[in-house]
């Protein structure tokens, strides 16, 4: 789909996969004008297509667009090139508790730009690709390390949208903490380098006794979906949540600490190691990180009804 000269965008079509066409001044390249999303389609026990919570991913890019001076697809536009990729794609959906078909909707500038401007061209594409299980046996608690020199956000910058030069900046941190043995990285804020901020790629949840607490979202931490989830289903299931400014002493004294986003769902950590020292998660079991992650991945696989209204069928 491409954008018109009024910032609407035509209807767009369907096509094999494959190397796409892009001038080599686009603005997509050579000033990172560009927006990612990304969700998941399941398969249920019938055979249906679910898809999850698809109008707020549509919704999101449109905030990040306006951010990065980007025209965007209309939700409307948004959910039905979701659908007809999805459904075109049909035979590469995992059967039921198998997998899901990850979706990545991108936004990019194209179009000759030699200036730093807006691009004058626009498109908008979405690819799939089939994924099996991350969690094949149980689920596997992660050991991550706190990072004190790099930041994956700046206040004023774009870390509450998914910029897609936001990533690549955080490879160097991430590569070095996996290098060390750890699983993945939590970032802390740029400006008193001790709050919490987001994990690489998933935002982070610490749970004290009946309390689950979460970085309040701001200039900095990306607005997950599903972060906006667990929030939803912790109240339901009469936990307190917390949105604030989340100390990182706090770890040492957490029951639990996890992560969620779109690939891993909700994922427990089993240890945090900060400047070389090392606190160890379990004790309980996971029982609340076990509890959360039931709750949503069984709504989103089709496994129990939907009484949240957010899965989308496609027959």
């Amino acid at each position: 789909m491409k954008s018109c000269k009024d910032g609407s965008f035509s209807n767009g079509g369907l096509r094999q996969y494959g190397n796409i066409e892009i001038s080599p001044s686009a603005a997509v390249l050579n000033y990172g004008q560009g927006i990612i999303e990304n969700l998941k389609a399941y398969k249920n026990k019938n055979g249906s297509i679910i898809l999850f919570r698809v109008e707020e991913n549509g919704l999101r890019m449109r905030v990040g667009a306006d951010r990065m001076c980007m025209p965007a697809p209309t939700i409307e536009q948004f959910v039905e090139a979701v659908t007809s990729t999805v459904s075109a794609n049909e035979r590469w959906v995992p059967p039921s508790n198998k997998g899901f078909l990850h979706v990545q909707p991108l936004l990019m500038g194209n179009g000759p730009v030699l200036s730093l401007i807006p691009a004058p061209e626009f498109i908008f594409l979405i690819y799939v690709t089939p994924v099996r299980n991350y969690f094949e046996g149980g689920l596997k608690p992660i050991n991550v390390v706190v990072e004190n020199d790099i930041h994956r956000a700046t206040l004023g910058g774009v870390g509450n949208i998914k910029a897609i030069g936001n990533y690549a900046g955080i490879m160097k941190a991430q590569a070095k903490a996996k290098a060390n043995g750890f699983s993945d990285v939590l970032y802390l804020d740029s400006i008193h380098n001790r709050y919490l901020e987001e994990f690489s790629t998933a935002n982070v949840f610490i749970v004290k006794d009946n309390t689950i607490s979460t970085p309040v979202l701001g200039r900095t931490i990306l607005p997950g979906i599903t972060r906006k989830s667990i929030i939803e289903i912790a109240h339901r299931q009469g936990f307190k949540v917390e949105e604030r400014l989340v100390p990182v002493e706090e770890l040492f004294d957490a029951d639990e600490v996890f992560c969620c986003g779109n690939a891993v769902c909700v994922l427990p950590v089993g240890s945090i190691t900060l400047n070389g020292k090392r606190v160890d998660y379990g004790e309980s079991g996971f029982v609340v990180s076990q509890q959360l992650y039931s709750a949503l991945a069984n709504i989103q696989m089709g496994l129990i009804e939907d009484k949240m209204g957010w899965t989308t069928l496609l027959n």
